[in-house]
């Protein structure tokens, strides 16, 4: 059984934002995301492909939930990426990924039995993932982030803060690379 000091150590994992490349750097580019974004898709691939070869030594890539209300399983795809970022970071960074690569073929009706299908092919409980959905610490650090998101007036995604300064929706490369380079020498 598992100990209330573990357990409470698992939901502040939870709560912390999922981070990729260089968690201490001072250059931070906070991403406000929502998973059934096809936008958001398209900034996963770059982040990817450009973005995380070129700066993943040097940046820290923080995700933020944004789930907009239009997007019928965003707000529980959220949720569901709390309860694997508790397991393990990767785990939860391949999630995201798995929605965002698949989000035109993931229909509202069908989202449970994916989420069940993924934890089972990572080694998860298929039936607790499906339960975290309902579980209030997930859904409170998600509403926290979109808080977090409307208090900086964001209101489409993806919408990424590059030290503060804000990239909005369809953005190039260049564009965010420009403004990370120029960040990284002000250190």
């Amino acid at each position: 059984m598992m100990t209330l000091v573990l357990m409470a150590a698992l939901a502040l994992a939870a709560q912390k934002p999922l981070v990729e490349g260089n968690p201490s750097s001072r250059v931070r580019v906070v991403i406000y995301e929502d998973l059934q974004c096809p936008d958001c898709a398209n900034f996963r691939r770059m982040l990817d492909e450009k973005l995380l070869p070129k700066y993943a030594a040097t940046v820290a890539f923080e995700h933020r939930d944004f789930p907009l209300p239009k997007h019928s399983w965003a707000r529980k795809a959220a949720i569901a990426s709390r309860f694997f970022q508790e397991i393990d970071a990767a785990l939860a960074l391949k999630f995201r990924r798995y929605l965002l690569f698949n989000l035109r073929a993931i229909q509202p009706g069908d989202f449970n039995e994916r989420l069940a299908a993924f934890a089972r092919e990572n080694g998860c409980d298929p039936d607790k993932a499906v339960a975290a959905l309902d579980t209030p610490t997930y859904a409170a650090a998600v509403e926290a982030d979109v808080q977090e998101g409307i208090a900086r007036g964001v209101a489409r995604t993806p919408t990424a803060f590059v030290n503060g300064a804000p990239f909005v929706e369809t953005f190039t490369f260049e564009e965010i690379s420009k403004a990370i380079d120029d960040a990284l020498k002000q250190q």
